[in-house]
């Protein structure tokens, strides 16, 4: 988490726009608009903190646009965000998630206005949206639920796109549970708070410890995995979408860290995997050899 230092923006952030969908229209309009949300990310400054260079977010924007017509953009996002881990040369993924409800309206050179109280675009708005999640998940990791005032943030933009006629920002879209109302909702509301001290118990107790003690470091991550599986047993359905967040981002790298685990952590790490993540058990396969 940065501290007040030198005065620089919070994110390190890479925009690709990629349109090889979409035939017989000028390209151009999305070169500028990959240029337009790459100075947009990376000139906005998003809190009141100062951060050094050293200390920015990098994090990856991939927007896919499947269709374009009358100036509406019908696509989808991955974005993914990172976080050095202590002692190591080694970046932690804190954020790997795809949006399929991303659609925005765009014309060549429209600008980029962004207004926290005010619903200016549906495309600055989105990107807001995954700017402020993005600070809320570091900042939790980092310090026990100190993100609160970014997801706050995210709440606020969720509360004036839902009077528009764009997906992915209300209740009722969405069966799952996995649009950013429900996101957000998720991380907010949640009487018990397991996901989010798990969150910090996961990254600063347990990765940031493996290169100086990785028994303990392993001990911290698996007390993680079980407040998770708490979480889960308690809320089930509601509690999904930050539980998903998080196996989306560390599935694999959980894998690595127990694979040559003694016996006895990587059977603990296997059974609390396959009881709380059905999206990925073939993966833990791996752990129970």
């Amino acid at each position: 988490m940065p501290v007040i230092s030198a005065v620089s923006q919070e994110l390190r952030c890479n925009v690709t726009v990629n349109s090889s969908k979409i035939q017989g229209t000028n390209k151009s309009i999305f070169s500028t608009l990959q240029t337009s949300l790459s100075d947009f990310m990376n000139g906005t400054k998003w809190t009141n903190h100062s951060f050094t260079e050293e200390e920015r977010i990098d994090c990856s924007f991939f927007i896919t646009v499947n269709e374009y017509s009358s100036s509406r953009c019908n696509g989808s996002l991955q974005v993914q965000a990172r976080r050095p881990v202590y002692n190591s040369s080694y970046q932690t993924i804190i954020l790997n998630h795809v949006d399929e409800d991303f659609s925005f309206d765009y014309i060549e050179f429209d600008r980029l206005d962004f207004d926290l109280r005010t619903f200016k675009s549906n495309i600055t708005s989105l990107m807001a949206f995954y700017a402020y999640l993005i600070l809320g998940i570091d900042y939790d990791s980092f310090s026990l639920k100190g993100g609160s005032q970014f997801f706050e943030n995210a709440q606020i933009i969720i509360t004036n796109a839902q009077r528009e006629n764009y997906q992915g920002w209300n209740p009722y879209e969405n069966a799952n549970r996995k649009n950013r109302y429900w996101i957000i909702e998720n991380i907010l509301s949640n009487a018990s708070g397991y996901e989010r001290n798990a969150y910090y118990r996961y990254h600063r107790l347990g990765l940031d410890q493996l290169a100086d003690d990785g028994i303990e470091g392993r001990k911290q991550i698996l007390q993680a995995l079980t407040d998770i599986k708490r979480s889960f047993e308690e809320q089930s359905e509601t509690s999904m979408p930050y539980i998903r967040l998080f196996f989306d981002a560390k599935a694999d790298e959980l894998i690595n860290i127990f694979a040559e685990a003694p016996k006895n952590d990587k059977e603990t790490a296997h059974k609390l995997l396959i009881s709380v993540d059905s999206f990925n058990p073939n993966k833990y396969l791996k752990l129970s050899r």
